[in-house]
């Protein structure tokens, strides 16, 4: 076990030595979107929050966790949104804890915003978004007891402001938007040995009604994430809900590993989602376990 986290801890020190921290990629990013998009905060008529978790279930020590909580609240304007929430990420020795808020701005297009669309909600709006937060990065390097390189002889510990920005363009049957997480890079980093790069992030899906009725409704979906310094990473997903009763899915990622989706409503307002990534070539970490929980006030996700 020791050894295992010895592998990891190594990993993780040389990808944030390289590339610099990078905001965690959830593989349930669609029941999320406010994580890496800040366009996305309030945007159902509805305030909802989630809480997701990624990765506790692993068996091998010090691989990857996460645990997100989010919160969007939709403003009665209708043209304003507000979101918060907290990311915590961890592998090995190498934790980061980001602490955000979000703020949209709606431009609505037409006047069937407050018209539910059986239970699909889709309003026709371009929407703009701007972040800020708190980054807190710590790396325990001392306590892996490596005496023999300099890199390792200092635990780094830093917190630094983080901004972020970008848009959404929604319109019933279509979506895409595109998004910076943290376009400060490291101009606030006073340590030598982190060096922290901006995420970007290009995503939007394609929704229709698989039967005449719309009771299953059909959602591909991508998402292209870039870093500098790192490989562009593309998501590939196609999920189908049934009433908001049931839904399923899978996905590709291109860092070789599958990613499939349950998710289950209860009582109008809740919402559970279990995703699980599959890796297909041989690493040191293994296949992730995820859990999301969602809670939706006013109608919730009621058909």
């Amino acid at each position: 076990m020791k050894n295992n986290l010895l592998t990891i801890a190594l990993i993780a020190f040389c990808f944030f030595e390289t590339h610099g921290q990078q905001t965690p990629v959830f593989s349930d990013y669609n029941y999320n979107t406010i994580l890496i998009n800040p366009a996305h905060a309030g945007f159902y008529e509805d305030a909802d929050v989630t809480i997701s978790n990624r990765g506790n279930l692993n068996a091998v020590e010090g691989s990857p966790q996460s645990l997100s909580i989010t919160a969007n609240i939709p403003f009665r304007s209708k043209k304003v949104g507000l979101g918060a929430g907290f990311i915590s990420d961890q592998i090995g020795v190498t934790t980061s804890n980001l602490f955000f808020a979000s703020y949209a701005y709606k431009v609505i297009f037409n006047d069937d915003y407050n018209q539910r669309k059986a239970w699909n909600y889709n309003p026709t709006v371009f929407s703009f978004g701007i972040t800020g937060g708190i980054l807190q990065f710590d790396e325990n390097l001392v306590s892996l007891g490596i005496l023999n390189d300099p890199n390792f002889q200092n635990n780094v510990n830093t917190t630094v402001p983080t901004v972020g920005a970008g848009f959404l363009y929604n319109r019933n049957s279509i979506y895409f938007g595109a998004s910076a997480t943290n376009l400060l890079g490291n101009t606030f980093t006073t340590e030598e040995n982190i060096n922290i790069e901006s995420s970007y992030y290009v995503h939007g899906g394609y929704r229709f009604f698989l039967t005449k009725f719309q009771e299953v409704l059909i959602t591909p979906n991508t998402l292209i994430r870039y870093v500098a310094g790192a490989p562009t990473q593309v998501d590939l997903n196609i999920v189908a809900n049934y009433r908001n009763i049931i839904e399923a899915g899978t996905g590709y990622r291109t860092n070789a590993s599958v990613n499939f989706f349950v998710g289950f409503y209860a009582f109008q307002n809740f919402r559970v989602l279990f995703n699980y990534t599959a890796n297909t070539t041989q690493t040191p970490i293994n296949n992730t376990l995820g859990v999301a929980l969602s809670y939706r006030l006013g109608t919730g996700f009621n058909f």
